[in-house]
């Protein structure tokens, strides 16, 4: 008998402590695994990394927005304006393709400075199903019109890291959206003695803050995404913005990257002057494709 349980415990000491062993060898190549991901992770170089952290930043591309504008202009002789929606009432295209350009420039390595520019021409012709009053004239039921919306917008902006580190940048923003609007309609008549039209133009800053975040997918890929909110009354315009980006890169050679992605803004601006007196609400989100140069010295991130 005690040879029959000498028998049974030694080949299970044997298993026991062989996978013991296992175990022990398998959980420290585990462990060395990780550790050497991580340690490459955390050791790009520069060269590694060319679109990353560099001084200057040029992009330029394509954006698809799809819009929504409201407009109420009212009239200087007491006409009380109509609130026109472009898309619904003047035929104007919900779809559009315009194009933008941004420079970044990092001062330091928690300091950027930003500059956006984006442009949008559209225009319209339709047979009005409603009575409009824009401005000071009134455009009857079943009148052709035609329209058109000329925007621009300039976007300055200065982010600063609250946390800077080799793979990951978060911190805050403060700058201002420069919207220049040109607006009008067109009676189309069919003699030129019976055409009349109203425009009106008008230039709106608006400051807002945000928040920012960069990162380091992998040695070709990155992420960046922002947004961006404020309202401010400055004595005749009284103005609300909320913008947002999302964006991923792609590093095809060297410093030249393409980038993809998604963004957005909405305003509403309410101005009262003596020759404009009404309301411009404009939203716009979609799509973005986008070339993207990168240059100048690397700036010098610490991992601790």
């Amino acid at each position: 008998m005690k040879k029959l349980v000498y028998f049974l415990i030694l080949p299970l000491s044997y298993f026991s402590v062989n996978a013991q062993t296992t175990a022990e060898i398998t959980e420290e190549n585990t462990l060395t695994e990780i550790q050497n991901i991580d340690r490459k992770m955390l050791n790009y170089q520069d060269d590694d990394l060319p679109w990353h952290g560099r001084r200057f930043k040029v992009t330029a591309g394509a954006f698809f927005p799809v819009n929504n504008t409201e407009i109420e202009v009212n009239g200087t002789n007491g006409n009380i304006g109509t609130d026109i929606d472009f898309e619904k009432d003047l035929g104007f295209q919900n779809n559009t393709v315009s194009f933008f350009g941004t420079f970044e420039w990092r001062a330091s390595r928690r300091s950027r400075f930003n500059l956006e520019y984006f442009y949008l021409k559209r225009s319209s012709e339709k047979t009005l199903q409603k009575e409009i009053n824009f401005q000071d004239h009134t455009y009857p039921v079943d009148a052709r019109v035609s329209a058109f919306m000329d925007n621009e917008m300039i976007r300055f902006a200065y982010g600063y890291a609250i946390v800077s580190k080799p793979k990951y940048e978060l911190g805050l923003l403060i700058g201002a959206h420069v919207m220049l609007a040109d607006v009008g309609m067109r009676l189309e008549a069919n003699t030129q003695a019976l055409e009349y039209h109203d425009n009106v133009d008008f230039t709106a800053p608006l400051p807002d803050i945000g928040i920012w975040g960069e990162f380091v997918l992998g040695r070709k890929v990155g992420l960046y995404a922002n947004v961006n909110y404020f309202a401010l009354k400055v004595n005749d315009i009284d103005g609300r913005i909320i913008s947002y980006n999302l964006s991923v890169l792609y590093n095809v050679y060297k410093n030249f990257s393409l980038t993809a992605g998604y963004t957005g803004l909405n305003i509403r601006v309410d101005v009262t002057r003596p020759r404009i007196d009404g309301f411009f609400k404009w939203g716009y989100n979609g799509p973005t494709l986008a070339a993207t140069y990168s240059f100048g010295n690397h700036v010098k991130f610490y991992k601790h």
